[in-house]
């Protein structure tokens, strides 16, 4: 039996890798949400998933047998488009896949002269037009901002390169460091622990990504859970400083680890 973490009244869980994997849910991961709902445990479900809208999100995980809320999920995409809004840059560049244009829909697709080129993943419509271009707005002085860093993701039928190779692209070429907004910055963590009505350090993340879960839940006192699942590494452990409060073989352990069941 797994360590049992104190003083969590709430989670955010990690969703590709951590979830599902490909078209499939980690075996064991529907049961365990259900133990933490019967168990009242609030929870959110925190991705920097950016290759479709919240809503086709949430379609696909009803499709693959877990059945979440609509308010249960935040996606970079969201965040990203919150923290524009409050800056009032409305005219902008996406470079996203086409689907996640829906969460974008408000704001005005400008190509000329954007106030800010938003990068996510865009998986095989990359070409070199479309990364030359955003390289030219933002040397132009359009703000650059990134959905996330993820270096590649797991697909279910092997690794893929995923956003984050594009934005250090970027960042190399224009010599300007993107302001991420998804996972791992405070902001998304802060905006899941006030969205539950509690403090960070009553929070627990789950994910398979030292990087993006881990380390940004370290860095704000929410406690880290690390899944071996997903795009998870051994060596990874042994490679980065990062350490989590507690390491699991699956999503299927959380319920025991936060001492669901027990007295």
């Amino acid at each position: 039996m797994p360590e049992i973490l104190e003083d969590i009244e709430a989670v955010l869980i990690d969703l590709d890798g951590t979830i599902f994997v490909g078209d499939k849910l980690i075996p064991g991961a529907a049961d365990a949400i259900e133990n933490l709902r019967r168990g009242n445990i609030p929870m959110r479900f925190g991705t920097n998933i950016s290759r479709m809208p919240r809503t086709a999100l949430v379609e696909r995980l009803c499709e693959m047998g877990l059945k979440v809320e609509l308010e249960e999920v935040l996606t970079a995409p969201l965040a990203a488009a919150s923290w524009l809004e409050r800056k009032g840059l409305w005219n902008l560049a996406l470079r996203v896949g086409p689907d996640t244009y829906a969460d974008f829909a408000h704001f005005t697709m400008n190509e000329t002269s954007p106030q800010a080129v938003v990068v996510g993943d865009m998986g095989k419509d990359w070409d070199f037009t479309m990364l030359n271009e955003a390289f030219q707005h933002i040397m132009d002085g359009a703000e650059f901002i990134a959905l996330h860093r993820n270096p590649y993701w797991n697909t279910g039928t092997g690794l893929a390169l995923d956003a984050g190779a594009f934005v250090t692209a970027l960042e190399y070429a224009t010599k300007k460091e993107a302001i991420i907004l998804g996972k791992p910055s405070r902001a998304f963590f802060v905006a899941a622990a006030k969205s539950m009505g509690i403090d960070l350090f009553n929070m627990a993340v789950v994910g398979d990504d030292l990087k993006t879960d881990i380390e940004g839940a370290n860095a704000c006192d929410a406690a880290s859970i690390l899944v071996r699942t997903g795009k998870f590494r051994e060596d990874d452990l042994y490679l980065r400083e990062t350490k989590p409060n507690l390491i699991l073989d699956s999503i299927a352990s959380l319920p025991t680890a936060l001492g669901v069941g027990f007295s």
